[in-house]
């Protein structure tokens, strides 16, 4: 309880707040990828085709592009277009809404703009759920797909899409796939390279100020993006504070250790405590 009353007073003394998200922030909202939820949605999958992860499943081979897109529409549909279980970005919006704040996150969900997030303080480092791109890719641009995902899970029958839904490129013709970072064909549209720009210099206007660094369920997956910059931002400045909150892996480096708050706790369930 020590720790929620130290990081109430280190919020309300900030000049500037910096949230960096990742996958523990949604797992605590409810977005979680196997056991019950799965079941719930991809039993018949399961059945078929051996795995027993949504994540595992994105990367199986499927043998037609009408059985891929009828796995990837209902992924897409559950995590993207349904809200989640448990209210922890709404929570986290009524936290920080009326503070100088930035997001970057590498969640895809979109959770932050369904909870009020205001959408130029956002920045979506490894793409969107809800963005279509060419798979080549043939040009620099992104799609939003929510009408094309809608129409392929509600037309689906035995683990595939109609045909004539096939998501196709309106330049090349060619399949278009999810605007997801998972290799280099990933498209950094001009709405990716602004919210770039404006996060650089949202960090820019206050790295000698009172700023805190607000990390929230960020593993060690890409550390590059948000738990590293932040360690070396909250080092480089003896005002600023870092602030980690992840179930089991709450961490920070000896040289930091005095200027920061680690609670190995859910999310939710400290953010409802603020």
């Amino acid at each position: 309880m020590n720790e929620i009353k130290k990081i109430k007073s280190v919020l309300e003394n900030s000049d500037a707040l910096a949230i960096g998200a990742g996958a523990g922030l949604s797992t605590s909202a409810g977005f979680t990828y196997s056991g019950e939820r799965f079941e719930k949605y991809f039993s018949d999958f399961q059945a078929r085709y051996g795995f027993s992860d949504m994540y595992t499943g994105g990367f199986y081979p499927y043998k037609t592009l009408e059985e891929h897109w009828a796995y990837w529409s209902r992924y897409i549909m559950i995590n993207r277009y349904m809200d989640a279980p448990i209210p922890v970005y709404e929570e986290l919006f009524e936290l920080v809404k009326d503070k100088n704040y930035f997001v970057i996150t590498t969640n895809v969900d979109h959770c932050f703009q369904k909870a009020g997030f205001d959408k130029p303080r956002l920045f979506y480092t490894q793409g969107d759920y809800g963005l279509f791109q060419c798979s080549e890719p043939c040009h620099q641009k992104t799609y939003d797909n929510e009408e094309q995902i809608r129409a392929m899970y509600e037309a689906q029958q035995d683990m595939k899409i109609p045909t004539e839904l096939l998501p196709k490129c309106p330049v090349c013709g060619k399949p278009m796939s999810m605007n997801l970072r998972a290799d280099d064909t990933f498209v950094e549209d001009e709405g990716w390279h602004k919210a770039a720009l404006r996060y650089e210099d949202f960090l820019n206007e206050n790295k000698d100020k009172n700023i805190v660094y607000l990390e929230l369920g960020v593993g060690g997956n890409t550390p590059g993006i948000i738990k590293y910059p932040f360690w070396n931002m909250t080092y480089s400045n003896p005002k600023a504070k870092y602030i980690c909150i992840n179930k089991g892996e709450a961490v920070v480096p000896k040289e930091i250790e005095n200027q920061s708050i680690c609670v190995n706790n859910d999310i939710y369930e400290v953010i409802k405590s603020l």
